[in-house]
């Protein structure tokens, strides 16, 4: 996979962006940085795109630019001139694939069924657009579509939203979510940028359900580990559960038997996208030690941060795994 599709894949939501004026691109592309979407697909729907596109590659170097609804290989040289890393059909376009790998352009045409796939597959492409998702039977149907075909991944796009995109992102097979309602031509043409900006945080918030998970604190040894757990036991009405590093009382507080990692201890953030929750943080400044990290069957499950705060060590950790 190249380095286009990993930085998609990272991000995992790319807002599909109707754009009537040039005038707008450097305030919308700024307003979903400040929400933490630093991706923008510009449609070839309207006259804007290709110098919007330029606009925003040339202004934004920290923003991810493709090209959306290209129709044509014309379209697709616009394009790709502008500073376009992607280019995006709504279906199979043979003459646009043709087009971007003549180019070793980064190229994700649309399919909705297990031939369209099939010729994504004869091309050497890893990744396609499903399209339209909702209305070609959703996450039922991609399941089953995408089963016979193991090395492909998919962004579904069409009728996705904030409340449905984490059926999608669930899978293995979707490499990210395409949608629209977090850049509405409304929202843009009616100079609404922090609403925007508030939306696009808002899904990029939902997709890692970031959250606490509970608190470790370190102490003297068993004996003092187990005398703090029945305590706090006894004072929440938790349950004990005994690890061989630790014990835990309840799920929310951990007593370590001696000295973890941390000065005083670890904090534990869960999220149900770890994975991305963890190149989020990268993202906003974060380090992460990630020669430590749990990897199981190459999925991440655990990473710390390289550095404490308050004298606690804080990590991530996969809250879809028990």
């Amino acid at each position: 996979m190249n380095e286009v599709l990993k930085k998609i894949d990272e991000i995992g939501i790319i807002p599909v962006v109707k754009i009537d004026s040039p005038e707008h691109a450097l305030t919308l592309g700024k307003a979903l940085l400040k929400g933490d979407l630093p991706i923008a697909e510009i449609t070839f729907r309207t006259d804007a795109a290709q110098e919007s596109i330029r606009i925003l590659s040339e202004e934004l170097p920290e923003l991810l630019v493709g090209a959306g609804t290209v129709l044509n290989p014309e379209q697709a040289e616009q394009a790709l001139k502008a500073g376009a890393s992607f280019v995006v059909s709504p279906g199979f376009n043979e003459p646009v694939v043709d087009y971007c790998l003549q180019r070793e352009a980064t190229v994700i045409p649309g399919v909705s069924g297990p031939t369209q796939v099939e010729q994504g597959l004869y091309k050497g492409l890893e990744v396609l657009k499903f399209f339209p998702a909702q209305a070609s039977g959703g996450v039922s149907f991609l399941k089953s579509m995408s089963s016979p075909y193991g090395e492909v991944k998919f962004i579904p796009t069409g009728g996705i939203n904030i409340d449905n995109m984490g059926e999608y992102l669930e899978m293995d097979k979707v490499l990210a979510v395409g949608g629209s309602w977090m850049v509405k031509s409304e929202l843009i043409s009616g100079d609404r940028f922090d609403e925007i900006s508030r939306q696009s945080r808002a899904a990029v918030m939902r997709m890692l359900d970031l959250s606490l998970a509970h608190v470790g604190m370190n102490t003297g040894g068993v004996d003092q580990a187990r005398g703090a757990a029945q305590l706090f036991s006894a004072l929440f009405f938790r349950p004990l559960r005994e690890t061989e590093r630790s014990i835990f009382a309840g799920d929310a507080l951990e007593l370590i038997k001696g000295t973890g990692r941390g000065e005083h201890g670890h904090i534990a953030i869960s999220s149900t996208n770890i994975r991305r929750a963890a190149a989020y943080l990268k993202r906003k400044g974060f380090e992460l030690d990630e020669e430590n990290a749990i990897v199981v069957q190459g999925r991440l499950r655990a990473v710390y941060l390289r550095h404490e705060i308050a004298g606690f060590a804080v990590h991530l950790v996969d809250s879809t795994v028990s």
